[in-house]
């Protein structure tokens, strides 16, 4: 049995970091664990120009921990209206890492997201041209169609149609939830990797229900049925390069989770890669890990390595039932539970 996990230090492929008073936390835990993240655009309101980009990332970088060197890697909020040659000039300068399509309405601050992906075709036609990656909110908004169906019929309705037309357009699929998406991923080229949430990994939709409604077990898209994640548990465990660490942490504040209308979220930077670690030992698949958290994402985004290590201890912690975050309180993910890792730092 492996009793302590020395990895090369792992970025996060997939982070939401907000604003203002909750910026200085968010960065500061992600920042503990990942030497770089993927950062969410989907502010209030989002940004959606290289302009806003820019402002956005001088506020995390002057939110950075003391001695940190945490980098962030910017994405920007695809609309109706996105200008192609600024998308190509902010990829150009270095400002812009990737640009995110949200279906308009599908979850936090997407109002302004895409109605229709046919209406960002020319920004689409510009990003395949200079290798620019293409990331996706994978579900449709017809309400005609099942919450838990929205994943797999954005597949065959949008995500297909769209790379036929781009077959060279380098594309994420967010926080994959089903089996359709981790088949999706497997049979399409290698312009096409997916990111797996550690809560996706661990829970299925019982958990949201498990008692009463348990709103820190929401979040978008929600968790499927145990035949779903146990086809991401296959995917995340298999060693495929098409697969990689992104968190979706989504920190809300304690009031907007436990509301008549909580929001969607969770929170997991503080215990991520102890939760991963957990997977991945359930599925004796400890030899995959560094590769799917250090690897395969940096190869896929075409960046270096990280020359730094972090070092996982097998040991019992308890986590926290609150934390302070800005001038609230969190729930993070796992909140009471004892869990079987524990993350002890950076080290070169």
């Amino acid at each position: 049995m492996t009793d302590r996990l020395i990895i090369r230090r792992p970025d996060d492929w997939h982070v939401h970091l907000r604003d203002g008073a909750l910026l200085a936390d968010t960065v500061a835990h992600t920042a503990r664990q990942f030497a770089r993240a993927i950062v969410m655009p989907n502010l209030s309101p989002p940004v959606s120009t290289t302009a806003e980009v820019e402002a956005y990332r001088a506020r995390i970088i002057a939110a950075r921990p003391a001695g940190s060197d945490f980098t962030p890697l910017m994405v920007l909020y695809l609309t109706d209206a996105t200008d192609p040659d600024d998308v190509a000039a902010g990829f150009a300068s270095g400002v812009l890492a990737a640009c995110k399509l949200y279906p308009a309405n599908a979850t936090t601050n997407s109002a302004h997201g895409v109605t229709d992906v046919r209406n960002i075709y020319p920004v689409l036609e510009r990003m395949q041209a200079i290798g620019m990656p293409f990331l996706v909110h994978g579900e449709v908004t017809d309400p005609a169609v099942d919450i838990f169906d929205r994943e797999a019929v954005f597949i065959e309705q949008v995500l297909t149609p769209t790379l036929r037309d781009f077959p060279a357009l380098k594309a994420v699929f967010e926080h994959i939830t089903t089996r359709d998406a981790a088949e999706f991923v497997v049979a399409a080229g290698a312009n096409v990797g997916a990111t797996i949430t550690p809560h996706h990994l661990m829970i299925n939709r019982n958990a949201i229900f498990a008692g009463g409604i348990r709103p820190h077990a929401y979040c978008l898209p929600v968790a499927k049925r145990e035949v779903h994640r146990l086809a991401l548990r296959k995917a995340a465990t298999s060693g495929s390069e098409k697969f990689f660490l992104g968190t979706d942490t989504a920190p809300h504040l304690v009031q907007a989770k436990e509301s008549a209308c909580g929001c969607a979220g969770i929170f997991n930077a503080p215990h991520a890669l102890e939760a991963y670690a957990t997977v991945f030992a359930e599925e004796n698949a400890l030899d995959k890990f560094e590769a799917f958290a250090s690897e395969h994402g940096p190869n896929f985004y075409g960046l270096p390595l990280n020359s730094g290590r972090v070092v996982l201890e097998r040991v019992r912690e308890l986590v926290p039932e609150r934390l302070p975050l800005g001038d609230g309180e969190i729930v993070p993910w796992l909140a009471g539970e004892t869990i079987g890792w524990r993350f002890s730092g950076v080290t070169d």
